[in-house]
């Protein structure tokens, strides 16, 4: 299954013009790394976002997210998010906002 490019293309349009935004083809979807640290991405019809363990806990938490796990081996620090769970234009903003915050805190590689 290919990635959700309209959820792609929302996410872009919520990253805007950063100038250390980059796009790259990945685990058969789509990241978007701020300052060569992925931020956030698209794979199949979830949302992927890098949170940092303490804020990926409390996501967990919530109705439609679950651990990023697409290799059986699920990564600490980041979410899935259903489809459910980003659907709706405000709830999206919130999650990119919440990775952008999470990965503006790490040194550029």
């Amino acid at each position: 299954m290919p990635y959700d490019q309209t959820l792609a293309t929302n996410v872009r349009t919520l990253l805007g013009r950063r100038k250390n935004l980059t796009e790259k083809k990945m685990f058969g979807g789509v990241g978007f790394l701020l300052g060569g640290n992925i931020c956030c991405g698209v794979w199949k019809d979830f949302l992927i976002l890098r949170l940092g363990e303490d804020a990926a806990r409390q996501v967990l938490a919530e109705e439609h997210a679950r651990p990023f796990d697409i290799t059986g081996r699920p990564m600490r620090g980041w979410a899935m998010i259903e489809p459910d769970g980003w659907r709706d234009a405000a709830r999206l903003r919130r999650w990119i906002e919440w990775a952008t915050e999470f990965t503006g805190t790490l040194p550029a590689k």
